[in-house]
């Protein structure tokens, strides 16, 4: 199990140039959670999550790391205490996949040291856990989307922090390779105790996912809770302007959000149907 670290921001103001994003923020982030992040594009939830890894600094207000600013704290202990898998990283032009999952092993490798039998050991287990060990010789560039974000995923496991951000980690893949990651990232925290907060635009996804769930709306807090609590058609609507039915899930018993749209789909002659009340 990972060390027990924590996370906040408090009265937090963000913006690029004269234009602010999010204004007068607070947000406790649970230790040993999933966290997921959600809300219209445009809404700043993946400038948060920037500001949460210290990647852009704040206007006012302050990020906190187990009670102190985040930005007093040297950047390589940051670094072996909290990772960031952005929406689209870069890799060089035919790296192999172990060479990127080791790079994970950076904020722990000090001037002069060598590579030793620990780093091997974490990048090992990174692979193992994401099941791309069978990968490890292969170029980056001749995987499948699916097959690339597990090894991004890997690498971010290899630098061995107890809070890992990630930035839509399943946008681009279709729903066979998302339900994939989000079991992936699902089992990580059971089985490590990992705190995960992570940016996810499909809402059933985040509910059926997620212990902790945060939306947004113009850079403010509209509800944060469980999700079986946040997510109701009249949060929908503030935050997605769009008019729903919020059911239980029959798979899971979270929430279903079923978006009602402007054209309706005719029952089907047995009257099958969904299950559950409305909220």
């Amino acid at each position: 199990m990972t060390e027990s670290h924590h996370l906040a921001a408090e009265t937090l103001s963000l913006a690029y140039g004269d234009r602010l994003v999010v204004e007068g923020l607070d947000l406790q982030l649970p230790a040993g959670a999933v966290t997921a992040i959600v809300g219209a594009n445009g809404c700043g939830k993946s400038t948060l999550l920037r500001a949460l890894a210290r990647l852009l600094p704040a206007r006012s207000g302050r990020v906190v790391l187990d009670d102190s600013d985040i930005r007093t704290r040297p950047t390589k202990e940051v670094a072996r205490i909290l990772g960031l898998l952005p929406q689209s990283p870069v890799a060089p032009e035919g790296i192999a996949v172990a060479d990127l999952v080791g790079r994970g092993r950076h904020p722990h490798q000090r001037a002069l040291a060598r590579w030793n039998a620990k780093d091997d050991a974490a990048v090992a287990d990174a692979l193992a856990a994401t099941g791309t060990a069978d990968l490890a010789d292969r170029a980056l560039d001749e995987l499948s989307g699916g097959q690339r974000q597990r090894v991004w995923i890997a690498m971010a496991l290899a630098q061995e922090t107890d809070i890992l951000l990630l930035d839509e980690p399943t946008t681009f893949l279709d729903v066979a390779h998302q339900v994939e990651i989000l079991d992936l990232i699902r089992d990580l925290n059971d089985d490590n105790g990992t705190t995960i907060v992570m940016v996810l635009h499909d809402m059933n996804m985040a509910a059926r996912y997620a212990d902790h769930l945060v939306a947004l709306s113009s850079g403010r807090i509209v509800a944060a809770g469980a999700p079986s609590d946040v997510i109701t058609s009249q949060m929908i609507r503030e935050v997605f302007g769009v008019d729903c039915q919020v059911i239980e899930d029959p798979v899971s018993g979270a929430p279903l959000v079923l978006p009602r749209g402007r054209h309706r789909i005719r029952p089907t002659a047995t009257g099958a149907g969904a299950t559950g009340g409305p909220r």
